[in-house]
């Protein structure tokens, strides 16, 4: 990084985090705390019924307290990333940042806690203090040698993990990238002779890790900044780098690479030159990981071994060993199993689960983060992105199951399954939500079809969003795709997007379809009296928006999903001239509102301009079996701007649709017209209106038109804290949706799995009609 492009990023590192709060953490309540008796369950008097049953059994303590989510981020800031010995006040930042990490990408809550001290017994004896508040301890920026003797005692002394992540955390990451490139390149662990430049925490680590994957001990020489540690060295030496001294007549590190097949840098930037890689074996692998700089720049280091498989810790080469990939997950699976400590066994599921992971293909939606580029496991790619959201799904499991296996695990986990799709709570509302559809889906396709999913078309095949989309669907087994388009042209597509699962899938083009003639027929006979000749029956259905749609009218596929590159109109009148609206007559526009807890149904937010009473009666019983079809209890809040008026307008018009749905269901709780806050707000309902049948709140909220649903959603999307999927079509007779042409590629599958939900519970609903 040139000197100007530096200060740049220094001014905008100051500018971040200064403006605004300063700092980058703060602490939020988990539990509701605006009303009086909220703050007297919170605190006094009632805070100590949880404090009596703890003092009987402390096991309660993660029960009722945070403590089984809370790990300690503890620096005395004497080795802090490449600024050294800069104290704990200064290391602060980094701490708040590792917070960050935690919470990002496993869901656990940190407390940062610098010390002032640089004495190995009053570290100890304050770490030890803390035991009570925390579920784990991370250590972090510590010295060598004493950041190993305060993990040591720690580790003795202390009922819950402690963990010095610049040790363990390269380690484990580093660890999978060498079996991984041991792999590519033929090589057996226990024949490969390394050589490590460091002898530092991470070194160390990483030193006894790789002797733990099968490097013979014999086989590897550290070298430190006196160079090689032999057998004999006397100056330099402590008791954690005599463990690796060896019987060598190297006494250098260009002596040492001779021959070697593995370099590994934790050291210092250039402490290698291009030279120095020329008798390193054949297919050398470089692991030059000081950071920010590398020991030798991988470019420099492939001319002068063009056969060199490199890794670095930085974002910009191949193979990033980023520590992100292993902490954050190796806490979660320990603190989920409440595990006494982090052991060996825990480290090293660790890395065999990335080292497996990186050998999986590759989801659209990492790719996406990075710039679309396609990831293969090779040479360039030995190890996961960090930004792959697999990691936790596939290292916490790795890690608890180990807890479990090799004793030291206070909590059991029956069933791994669950346990791995519980995880992506952490990754947003909506992955947890869109995971349990997707096993609705194929629970469902189970109990009724004999396992298969359903047949799914897509009008747009040759969209590079849907192309990704339907690759990661199809990798889901959530339905079988049917895609439109050129043949020649798609399957270009699919090939310059390297998605190598859709070679085999159906690609069609209506005009050289066998069906094409009985369509044109079908639309024609359908449409004649309302301005459809045959010759503009042929024409439209030359459209794949009409050949999709009539594919699912005639039961040729079980339902549609189009949008991604035209407007909402073009895309949903194919399907209202086509398959129609059901008995009610009355389509709309449908969009989830996930929250943390629990998920709101927001409608007509897309089809209906303003929409009658009777029309508004019609969509709200619509959602009500949308809500029942997941289990939950529908609340309809009839929405206006107005609290039980019933004033002439707006007012009127909600109160009388509410009463019509009442007529047609009773059993179902609804009022209107309400405003809004008033609807998800139970306590101003319990304080103002107790006479309100929405005593615990609404879960479906109707709008009076079009305008106000479809700002109120989108503003919704952008700035509430929830997440909001969708919109999804109500009221056709055959299942179609029709996603916004702003859609991401994760939007479109959560809008296929709930769009093939949809289409089994109508096919069933079909199948037992024709029963009765």
């Amino acid at each position: 990084m040139d000197e100007k492009s530096s200060e740049s990023l220094d001014q905008q590192a100051l500018a971040f985090h200064e403006n605004g709060k300063p700092g980058k953490i703060e602490v939020i309540a988990s539990k509701p705390t605006n009303t009086e008796r909220a703050l007297s369950l919170a605190y006094s008097p009632g805070v100590a019924a949880p404090c009596k049953i703890i003092a009987k059994d402390p096991r309660k303590v993660f029960n009722y307290t945070a403590k089984g989510n809370l790990v300690a981020v503890i620096s005395n800031g004497t080795a802090v990333l490449g600024l050294g010995n800069i104290g704990p006040l200064a290391s602060k930042p980094v701490m708040e940042g590792k917070g960050i990490l935690f919470k990002q990408f496993a869901g656990i809550d940190v407390f940062d806690i610098e010390l002032n001290t640089m004495d190995v017994a009053s570290t100890v004896a304050a770490v030890k203090a803390l035991e009570p508040t925390f579920g784990g301890i991370n250590l972090e920026d510590i010295k060598a040698p004493e950041c190993f003797e305060i993990e040591e005692q720690l580790k003795k002394e202390m009922r819950i993990p402690v963990f010095h992540d610049d040790q363990h955390g390269t380690a484990i990451v580093s660890g999978a990238a060498l079996i991984n490139a041991c792999h590519v390149t033929h090589r057996k662990m226990e024949n490969i002779r390394v050589v490590v430049n460091g002898a530092g925490a991470s070194a160390v680590a990483c030193s006894n890790i790789f002797i733990s994957l099968g490097v013979r001990r014999e086989n590897l020489i550290m070298c430190d900044s006196q160079g090689v540690i032999y057998k004999g060295r006397k100056d330099g030496m402590n008791k954690y780098k005599e463990q690796f001294a060896n019987a060598t007549e190297a006494r250098n590190l260009s002596q040492a690479l001779k021959g070697a097949d593995v370099f590994v840098g934790l050291s210092v930037a250039g402490a290698v030159t291009p030279e120095m890689l020329l008798p390193m074996a054949k297919n050398p692998i470089i692991f030059a990981m000081a950071n920010p700089d590398p020991e030798i720049d991988p470019t420099l280091a492939r001319q002068a071994r063009p056969d060199a498989i490199t890794a670095t810790g930085r974002s910009d080469f191949a193979n990033q060993v980023n520590n992100v990939l292993g902490f954050p997950s190796i806490f979660r699976g320990a603190l989920d199993t409440q595990a006494t400590q982090i052991n060996e066994s825990m480290k090293l599921a660790a890395v065999e689960a990335l080292a497996r992971l990186a050998r999986e293909e590759v989801p659209e939606n990492v790719s996406i983060r990075y710039g679309d580029k396609a990831f293969h496991y090779g040479p360039e790619y030995l190890i996961p992105k960090p930004f792959d959201p697999r990691v936790l799904l596939w290292v916490a499991p790795a890690v608890a199951k180990a807890a479990i296996e090799s004793g030291v695990a206070q909590r059991k986990i029956e069933d791994f399954q669950a346990y791995r799709n519980s995880l992506e709570r952490f990754q947003g509302p909506s992955r947890i939500f869109v995971r349990s559809a997707m096993q609705k889906v194929k629970a469902n396709a189970v109990r009724l079809w004999s396992g298969e999913v359903p047949r799914i078309v897509f009008p747009e095949g040759g969209s590079t969003k849907i192309l990704r989309a339907v690759s990661s669907l199809v990798e889901e087994k959530i339905c079988q795709p049917i895609l439109l388009g050129y043949p020649e042209r798609v399957r270009e597509k699919i090939q310059k997007l390297e998605l190598r699962n859709l070679h085999e899938i159906p690609i069609v083009y209506p005009p050289q379809s066998p069906h094409f003639q009985e369509y044109v027929l079908d639309l024609y006979l359908k449409r004649q009296r309302k301005g459809i000749h045959l010759a503009e029956a042929e024409r439209l259905m030359s459209d794949p928006n009409y050949y999709a749609a009539q594919m699912v009218e005639r039961g040729e596929a079980d339902a549609l999903v189009n949008g991604a590159s035209q407007k909402y109109g073009d895309a949903v009148r194919a399907i209202l001239q086509v398959i129609g609206t059901s008995r009610e007559g009355v389509a709309s526009g449908l969009n989830f509102m996930l929250l943390e807890d629990r998920f709101l149904l927001l409608a007509d937010t897309t089809v209906n301009f303003n929409p009658t009473a009777e029309q508004l009666a019609h969509i709200a019983l619509q959602a009500a079996r949308v809500m029942e079809y997941f289990d939950q209890k529908p609340a309809i809040a009839m929405l206006s701007f107005s609290n039980f008026t019933g004033q002439p307008g707006t007012p009127a018009k909600m109160k009388k649709a509410a009463e019509l749905v009442k007529q047609e269901r009773p059993d179902l709780k609804v009022d209107g017209d309400i405003q809004a806050d008033t609807a998800v707000n139970p306590e101003i309902i319990r304080r103002i209106f107790p006479f309100c049948e929405l005593k615990d709140g609404a879960n479906i909220l109707v709008f009076p038109n079009l305008e106000s649903s479809n700002i109120a959603y989108k503003l919704l999307q952008q700035l509430g804290k929830g997440e909001v999927i969708g919109p999804f079509l109500m009221g056709i007779r055959r299942s179609a949706n029709v996603v916004q042409r702003t859609t991401t590629v994760d939007s479109i599958i959560n809008s296929v799995v709930l769009t093939a939900l949809e289409s089994q519970y109508l096919k069933e609903r079909r199948q037992r009609r024709s029963l009765s």
